[in-house]
């Protein structure tokens, strides 16, 4: 396997080809994807609409540096990086009207947290003014027209939940409770349990972590832990109930379908990802467990998340097996992401066998990643693919959850980890921070 250094020399690689996608324009932002060839220097170009968010802009910059800074000093590039995020999030938020963790003020509320502890409280301000019974009006037209409140994670009132559980502060509490009664009056009633669309009334369900049931258990299972609500943790259960309903337990692991019922696009029945996958669902077993909840449908709640760790180191990823079948090597729906989350129960379980077994399976990640770098000059990335384009080859992507900015992160992570032992500290984040001891956390109080 790659040594220590390797990683994170390449990680250091990759965020200095990030760094010099960085532009400036009413402050910095992030080219979600940079064409290959490049464009000449001096090409028009023009900030998108998502500049600021964490899925595709600067706030997912924050995580990186907040990665670096547990390592050695930052730079002062990276120091008037930082102060350029801040400075830009915090005067936009009042103004600002997408909530959402991946795209709105929930995930400012994150890069403030991180980069400038007590700014967040601009952004935590701004969302509970927004707050509605039905939870929050997305700006994102998922149909024409739309501005629907959706519930999960990415977009919808799951993640808010979630960030303002994690961020904590005078806001947290009414925002985590109007966001987990709205959830409760959006369920869907089945015969195992209950039941949670993107948004409400949608047909197509993705009952994994990203957009679904997964998730919006979670987000309940961990604000009513923190809110002593009952109501909202027994929800979780029966939301666990229900994805339970819907996988399988078979050969030792659980796997959950990607979409239910199966998808009309062209997409693997099965995946093993952060956002449609067990790597991400594994999160609402160790939430559940975080919430004081030992069983769910007879089976152990730690026997579950390792049932969801077991189905991806029997996978075959990060191989190629076919196309389609792993594609992508960034945070959301791929390598990196799955790396993430095998490190975190890796140091859930520090001192176990099954801890050196999760960390060998997140060293493969990282030496797929080694392997399939695109190296210059310029610095590192990846090119991910498209199996339904011609040709399949994506332009290199720079951000956090599809780019060198979110892959540089784990890679600096894990070698951090190798070199200082499964106390590292954990750069913890509103999505995942109850997968990791308490102590190890960066933001804990």
């Amino acid at each position: 396997m790659v040594k220590s250094d390797a990683y994170r020399e390449l990680g250091e690689a990759a965020w200095s080809w990030v760094l010099r996608q960085v532009l400036d324009d009413k402050g910095p932002w992030l080219p979600e994807t940079v064409p290959d060839p490049a464009p000449e220097e001096g090409q028009d170009t023009a900030p998108p609409k998502d500049r600021d968010s964490l899925y595709a802009g600067i706030a997912g910059l924050a995580p990186v540096l907040a990665e670096i800074e547990q390592y050695r000093a930052w730079t002062d590039s990276e120091h008037a990086l930082a102060t350029g995020i801040v400075n830009r999030l915090s005067e936009e938020a009042e103004g600002r009207t997408e909530p959402s963790l991946y795209d709105g003020l929930a995930g400012d509320t994150l890069a403030l947290k991180l980069l400038a502890p007590g700014e967040e409280s601009i952004a935590l301000r701004r969302l509970a003014g927004l707050a509605t019974p039905e939870g929050w009006h997305s700006t994102i037209e998922w149909e024409p027209g739309s501005h629907t409140p959706f519930n999960d994670i990415i977009m919808g009132s799951a993640g808010v939940v979630m960030t303002a559980v994690w961020a904590g502060g005078e806001f947290a509490k009414d925002i985590a409770t109007t966001g987990g009664e709205a959830l409760l009056r959006t369920a869907d009633r089945t015969e195992a349990g209950l039941d949670w669309g993107m948004a409400p009334g949608m047909e197509s369900r993705a009952p994994n972590y990203s957009h679904g049931t997964s998730g919006v258990a979670a987000a309940l299972a961990v604000a009513g832990a923190v809110l002593h609500r009952e109501d909202f943790v027994e929800a979780a259960v029966r939301g666990a109930q229900h994805v339970l309903s819907v996988g399988s337990l078979g050969d030792g692991g659980f796997i959950v379908p990607h979409t239910v019922p199966p998808s009309k696009r062209e997409v693997e029945p099965v995946t093993y990802t952060w956002c449609h996958g067990p790597a991400g669902t594994s999160h609402l077993f160790s939430a559940l467990s975080h919430a004081g909840v030992a069983e769910v449908a007879g089976l152990d709640v730690g026997e579950l998340r390792q049932r969801c760790l077991t189905s991806i180191l029997t996978s075959g990823v990060p191989k190629r097996l076919r196309p389609g079948f792993w594609d992508n090597d960034g945070r959301c729906c791929g390598t990196a992401g799955v790396g993430d989350v095998l490190l975190d129960a890796a140091q859930d379980c520090a001192g176990t066998a099954r801890a050196e077994t999760l960390l060998q399976a997140a060293r493969t990640m990282g030496d797929a990643l080694v392997a399939r770098a695109i190296r210059d000059e310029a610095g590192a990335r990846w090119r991910f693919l498209e199996h339904r384009e011609d040709p399949p080859l994506l332009p290199p992507g720079t951000t956090w959850m599809q780019g060198a900015a979110g892959i540089a992160a784990y890679l600096f992570r894990l070698a951090r980890f190798l070199e200082t032992g499964p106390d590292a500290v954990v750069v913890d984040r509103p999505d995942q921070w109850w997968a990791v001891p308490p102590q190890l956390r960066r933001t804990a109080s």
